[in-house]
């Protein structure tokens, strides 16, 4: 395991496992502790092919470091500056071509909702809440959540959990799309391993194509995101590491999907 100041690094086969280690601040994220995300993504360990994204102690991540905010009084071209950091990392997160699997609990708030945002697969366990109290606390989101967040639960929802300092539950994110399941708490950082355990053994080609292509596509127009379409399945679908999985599914050796059964 290497251990940088505010995250672990852990490495089991092809995956990696990147631990917020800041539990004494709710995993609040500072400057330092954004750059040290930001690099673990920028130069993942060799051979890594999946990430587990978790956080010790009883919460996931409070969001922004308020009170190194306070402190440092930026200056509005300091703090801009600073948003165009979170959003180069959590670009990273999102767009680096390896599928991000998070595992939440408890609070998972503001910019811990931004950060959670760019995963691609979300499990929570039942203590896990969401919540955007930017509009109670005078400030405003600026680590991508009119972006990521919008997208998935609709302006006009992320409009009033800001207005309202709304929260919610693990179920009722499980019902909106803030996470994708709800497992017991305690549970699911196991749950997210094993997860992206099965994630890395597909083709790396496949899942370079499902985590860098369909958020892109969704931004362009209908005839453009069918063209791209049609570019990444032909990337895909031709390439000649996927030939072995087609015999095998041809063989009848590859495993019957049935419901529940992931």
């Amino acid at each position: 395991m290497m251990k940088q100041q505010y995250i672990t690094i852990e490495t089991e086969g092809a995956v990696t496992i990147v631990t917020l280690a800041r539990e004494d601040r709710r995993n609040a994220i500072s400057e330092d502790m954004l750059m040290e995300i930001e690099n673990v993504f920028r130069a993942p360990p060799r051979g890594t092919r999946c990430f587990v994204l978790s956080a010790r102690g009883t919460h996931f991540c409070a969001g922004l470091d308020l009170r190194e905010h306070y402190e440092k009084d930026r200056s509005p071209v300091e703090f801009m500056t600073m948003c165009q950091g979170w959003h180069r990392t959590f670009d990273l997160i999102q767009f680096s071509g390896i599928p991000v699997v998070a595992a939440l609990k408890g609070a998972v708030v503001g910019g811990g909702l931004e950060l959670a945002a760019a995963a691609h697969v979300r499990v929570a366990e039942e203590s896990t809440f969401f919540a955007l109290p930017e509009g109670q606390r005078g400030i405003f989101t600026g680590g991508g959540a009119t972006v990521r967040v919008a997208r998935i639960i609709t302006p006009a929802r992320m409009i009033d959990m800001m207005l309202s300092a709304r929260t919610y539950d693990a179920r009722r994110g499980l019902d909106l799309g803030l996470c994708h399941e709800v497992v017991g708490d305690g549970q699911a950082l196991a749950r997210a391993k094993k997860l992206a355990a099965q994630i890395a053994s597909n083709p790396p080609t496949t899942n370079f194509a499902i985590v860098t292509g369909i958020s892109r596509i969704n931004d362009m127009s209908t005839t453009d995101g069918l063209f791209a379409e049609g570019l990444l399945a032909a990337a895909v679908q031709t390439n000649p590491d996927i030939r072995e999985r087609l015999e095998a599914f041809f063989s009848k050796k590859t495993e019957r999907l049935e419901p529940g059964t992931r």
